[in-house]
């Protein structure tokens, strides 16, 4: 081989390893790789829109988000689910406790899912008690706990929480936390975080994504307290525990005071309000945001 040759064939490979880069960055881009926590609220907004899988029983487009299978399903009707108060200084504590809720939950949306004849996977769970990194994000995280798309886990930090929670020793608030983050992958696993993110996606500003987010956040929240009210013959909330759910959701909404710019997760009163649906509701049906008046998602 001779020089020239040798530089064009060194040329030519590295033009095709920079082109496969770039289309890995575009991928990566486009799967919502390089997504940030979205300000405000108690905990973010879903990371990540990753691409359905080629079950053709998974809804997608405006369906998915409007006319859902899961809609249809009626009451959750989870397994009895004893949930031991947790011991909020201990970290191991927090661990099992939340090991627990999240069986609980696991049960309970894989029967709904089949319900509705969905495919389901559980998501992973992830406790941090030391520094690391997700996909979507490095943890710790503002927030406390969050959801990842791109790897299917819900994360939440058992110190960090309790601190961000200022030592709340209610052990219905972090079931109600880990409920919220957890319905993120429903919405995953039923196609519409999908949507969702493409139609977010095409608005130019940050009023009308934040439009989006609200909706998205709200309807966790229905979602979580669809859950706790289902497991409420096992896992009884007292009056004063449905009463710290609520607060909670008021605590976690959007400030009266903050920017337009930065309200993605409801109003104090709507977020209050699609927590209590939920806990009466105690069905996906109850918590369909995106057909609702636009008052009651602000």
């Amino acid at each position: 081989m001779d020089v020239g040759q040798g530089r064009r064939r060194t040329a030519l490979f590295a033009a095709l390893a920079a082109a496969s880069v770039a289309l890995f960055v575009l991928l990566w881009t486009a799967a919502g790789g390089s997504s940030a926590p979205a300000p405000g609220g108690g905990s973010s907004a879903p990371d990540e829109a990753a691409a359905p899988g080629a079950d053709s029983r998974v809804p997608a487009g405006r369906e998915a988000l409007v006319d859902n299978p899961l809609y249809d399903t009626g009451r959750l009707a989870p397994l009895p689910c004893p949930v031991p108060d947790p011991d909020v200084e201990d970290p191991a504590s927090m661990e099992r406790f939340l090991d627990t809720v999240a069986d609980c939950l696991d049960q309970a949306w894989s029967t709904q899912f089949a319900q509705a004849g969905l495919p389901y996977d559980p998501p992973s769970r992830v406790f941090w008690t030391e520094p690391g990194s997700s996909p979507c994000r490095d943890y710790p995280s503002e927030a406390g706990a969050f959801y990842c798309r791109t790897s299917q886990s819900v994360y939440i930090g058992t110190e960090d929480v309790v601190r961000k929670w200022q030592g709340e020793t209610n052990g219905a608030v972090y079931a109600s936390l880990l409920a919220h983050e957890y319905a993120h992958h429903v919405q995953g696993e039923s196609g519409l975080l999908e949507y969702y993110h493409e139609r977010r996606g095409r608005e130019s500003g940050r009023r009308a994504q934040n439009a989006w987010t609200r909706r998205s956040e709200l309807q966790a929240n229905c979602l979580a307290g669809a859950f706790l009210g289902s497991v409420a013959v096992s896992y009884p909330l007292e009056e004063r525990d449905t009463a710290a759910v609520l607060e909670d959701a008021e605590a976690t909404a959007d400030r009266p005071d903050g920017a337009e710019e930065d309200r993605t997760h409801g109003s104090q009163a709507n977020s209050r309000a699609w927590t209590e649906r939920g806990l009466e509701g105690q069905s996906p049906g109850s918590c369909n945001t995106w057909t609702a008046e636009p008052a009651l998602v602000q």
